[in-house]
């Protein structure tokens, strides 16, 4: 749970614990099969803001689902994170975004569905929001490891901050 996380987006949590952590958000899920990437980036040094910086890990994971034959992946006004549409035409999250800033440093940052048992999303309201569905990019016929993503994710994330 984030800073801003609210009881009531848990509903049924089953065995896995629940941390309390100081980044941004509402609530989320962590577990194998995940990919976790947390910069530590300092933004004044960058010379970027908070928005900017969103905005800039949200484009190094569509570029991401992009190098693996995602095109369609999207963002979404007014929820961070980048997301795929369905063929029913709704949206389902794949990536999700909580970030903390601290005396002008980033920390947190972005956890990419890969390959893993979507089960424990249906026991919480993804990032507060009731009925979001949750993909990896298994369901969206990606076949690749965590290790793979990671490469790829890094490979466009680094350039961004030389």
């Amino acid at each position: 749970m984030g800073q801003a996380g609210k009881p009531e987006h848990l509903l049924n949590t089953g065995a896995i614990e629940v941390v309390q952590c100081n980044r941004g958000g509402q609530v989320t899920y962590h577990g194998p099969g995940q990919l976790v990437v947390y910069p530590l980036i300092d933004l004044r040094r960058q010379g970027i803001y908070v928005k900017e910086y969103v905005a800039l890990i949200e484009d190094v994971v569509l570029d991401t689902l992009a190098s693996f034959g995602l095109q369609q992946a999207c963002r979404k006004a007014g929820a961070p994170g980048v997301y795929v549409p369905l063929q029913d035409g709704s949206l389902a999250k794949i990536a999700a975004l909580g970030v903390k800033i601290s005396q002008g440093c980033a920390y947190h940052g972005l956890a990419l569905n890969v390959d893993m048992d979507l089960q424990p999303f249906a026991g919480i309201n993804p990032c507060g929001y009731a009925g979001l569905q949750t993909v990896d990019l298994k369901t969206m016929g990606v076949s690749t490891t965590v290790q793979e993503a990671g490469r790829r994710v890094l490979e466009r994330l680094l350039p961004r901050f030389s």
